[in-house]
């Protein structure tokens, strides 16, 4: 088992994104699904034969996109984004940043979405099937999965993780998991 998605929400992925100043339900419920495909909430932050890192399995490649390609034309965001690294680690092996800063990782994540031109306007805050498609269609161009294992992803490790009911039935109140089969 990774990381209790409950502290992952409450301690990562909300603070970065109010950081970024990008907080919504379903920014959040996306980013958690996110962990929970790629990495099982952190269950392994490297996966054997394969460049990505971190609870959202970035590639060093995309890593160095997201920044190349899109932070660099937006200082007010990429010093936001920046402002989460280490200080020193950062510059010394930016790429490690994916693995060991999880704020930093979440807010990366968050730019491969944005980058993306997603947005979240119209997707409801449980529509996991929605989640799955912006997750299969942007996050990954190769062998991301299928829609349903993100669905699956989610209903096992955020719905039913081993958070109490009470914060599973909370943040979960109508999620439609029925439309992922």
């Amino acid at each position: 088992m990774g990381i209790c998605a409950k502290e992952l929400r409450h301690y990562v992925v909300r603070p970065a994104l109010k950081h970024l100043g990008m907080w919504s339900p379903t920014a959040e419920n996306l980013l958690l699904g996110t962990a929970a495909r790629e990495s099982g909430l952190g269950f392994h932050l490297k996966i054997a034969n394969q460049h990505a890192l971190g609870i959202y399995q970035i590639s060093p490649r995309m890593h160095r996109k997201v920044w190349d390609q899109f932070l660099a034309t937006q200082p007010e965001l990429s010093s936001k984004v920046r402002g989460l690294a280490s200080q020193r680690e950062f510059l010394a092996h930016p790429h490690h940043e994916l693995a060991t800063n999880l704020a930093y990782a979440t807010a990366i994540a968050w730019m491969i979405y944005l980058r993306s031109g997603t947005t979240l306007e119209l997707i409801g805050k449980d529509d996991v099937r929605s989640m799955g498609r912006l997750w299969y269609k942007h996050f990954h161009s190769r062998n991301p999965g299928t829609i349903k294992s993100f669905c699956d992803s989610y209903q096992k490790q955020i719905i039913e993780s081993g958070s109490s009911r009470e914060e599973s039935d909370y943040f979960n109140q109508n999620a439609d998991i029925r439309s992922c089969s």
